[in-house]
């Protein structure tokens, strides 16, 4: 489970194993670094993919499935395969949501909402009986290219109000470098890596 008394650089693999394999391996064996299964590269090798992984990564392995529906046996399957994180959609249904965080409080998975495409993350937020690990506030990859367009940080500082405690120093360094945060006091640096599309920063709320 994510400790956020520390600080974490996250690497993102979007591509195929192959691609992955090597860096994973060649990484050190440091708890600070979560390593991301993508979800392109989740739909590419599937869980035996996430499984592949999590023989080569000893810590934290984050499962990026990106949940809409079926939350309990999505977690279900992550969980089996080794993964200690996954995420959900904040678009989904709130059953959905209830259903997800719920499921991977049982299998001690962390929960992440996804607020992709969300107006409104902190509306999402307030229907939930209960809080999730984190918040994930993004561009999607095809939205990069707009121009002008960037994460709308001001939905961190409405969330933490409610849910969290960041530092506006930690929201600041996040938005200068793109960067995912996490809170209480805790940042994710995320960096995709060997992936055929430019990434993207994040900023990630924990509740307190």
């Amino acid at each position: 489970m994510i400790d956020r008394r520390v600080r974490y650089l996250q690497l993102a693999f979007n591509d195929d194993l192959r691609t992955a394999a090597p860096i994973v391996l060649g990484l050190p064996r440091e708890e600070r670094i979560l390593v991301e299964a993508g979800t392109p590269f989740i739909k590419r090798e599937g869980m035996a993919g996430v499984m592949a992984l999590r023989k080569f990564w000893p810590h934290g392995l984050v499962a990026d499935i990106k949940t809409t529906d079926g939350g309990a046996e999505e977690i279900e399957m992550v969980a089996g395969a080794g993964a200690t994180a996954a995420t959900v959609m904040g678009s989904c249904p709130q059953e959905t949501l209830e259903v997800f965080i719920a499921a991977c409080d049982y299998y001690g998975v962390d929960s992440l909402i996804d607020m992709l495409g969300v107006i409104d993350p902190l509306a999402v937020m307030r229907g939930l009986s209960g809080p999730p690990t984190g918040v994930v506030l993004h561009l999607g990859r095809d939205e990069e290219s707009t121009r002008g367009k960037a994460i709308q940080y001001r939905h961190v500082t409405r969330v933490r109000s409610k849910f969290a405690q960041c530092s506006q120093r930690d929201i600041q360094r996040c938005e200068r470098g793109g960067g995912e945060h996490r809170a209480p006091g805790q940042a994710v640096a995320r960096y995709p890596v060997g992936q055929r599309r430019r990434g993207h920063g994040k900023a990630v709320l924990g509740d307190d």
